[in-house]
């Protein structure tokens, strides 16, 4: 562990937030804590930029509350918290998700990648990619932009009704709407995939005829459209919320 805190000094705080027996002492340690993962941010956040040439946005460090809740929701100790700091990628669309996860498991020594796409939480859809350096972990969060707006229409809902929404409680036809959205957009991530897989069979197979490469043509333009509509729909959603 980087700095003066020992493992035990720091699961021990992370007990006290749970309770909600914070003191300014237990504020400051936090605070003490959060920094040690500054070096380790700057170094993901700069190899991402100079190496890849992408842009993330940051969090260099997540927020009290945000902590205090986390370990009250799940059952781990403030050590196994894997997005005290962390950035985001946001991509265009499924194969540039796959081939952005699999620069960054190049990039970085040492990665640990979560799928949520298959296995979604209460809607949430993304790849995490946790990369892992002097002993810090450092959330690289890698969502298309139909996952994006999924995610911002949740915490969009979440501020109006209730943090619970995000976590399968709150009102019923809330949870409705992002779950079936969410299903939405699986579905159509999944025909790209399928469309892509189809197009390296024909290939291997010699079969990736002009006929078949004008109509994989004309079903990713078609793709393209429903993706465009998805995301503007999604977003004028976020819009009235917003209003």
């Amino acid at each position: 562990m980087a700095g003066k805190l020992s493992k035990t000094q720091i699961d021990r705080l992370g007990d006290r937030l749970r309770q909600g027996n914070i003191t300014e002492a237990d504020l400051r340690l936090l605070d003490e804590y959060r920094r040690t993962f500054t070096d380790a941010y700057e170094v993901v956040i700069g190899a991402i930029r100079k190496t890849l040439g992408l842009e993330p946005t940051g969090r260099p460090a997540k927020s009290t509350t945000s902590i205090s809740d986390k370990l009250r929701r799940e059952s781990i100790r403030l050590t196994q918290i894997q997005d005290i700091a962390g950035c985001r990628l946001i991509v265009s669309d499924i194969a540039e998700q796959e081939r952005v996860v699999q620069a960054l498991t190049s990039l970085f020594e040492h990665t640990t990648v979560i799928d949520r796409r298959q296995r979604p939480s209460h809607g949430y859809r993304a790849v995490h990619v946790i990369a892992k350096y002097q002993g810090e972990l450092i959330e690289i969060q890698v969502r298309t932009s139909l996952q994006h707006i999924w995610a911002e229409l949740s915490e969009k809902f979440s501020d109006v009704e209730g943090t619970a929404i995000k976590y399968g409680g709150g009102d019923e036809s809330i949870r409705t709407v992002l779950n079936d959205s969410s299903l939405t957009i699986a579905n159509a991530e999944s025909l790209e995939i399928q469309l892509a897989e189809m197009e390296v069979i024909l290939s291997s197979e010699n079969k990736l005829t002009e006929d078949n490469k004008s109509k994989i043509k004309r079903i990713q333009e078609n793709l393209n459209s429903l993706r465009q509509k998805m995301y503007k729909d999604y977003s004028d959603i976020l819009k009235s919320l917003e209003e």
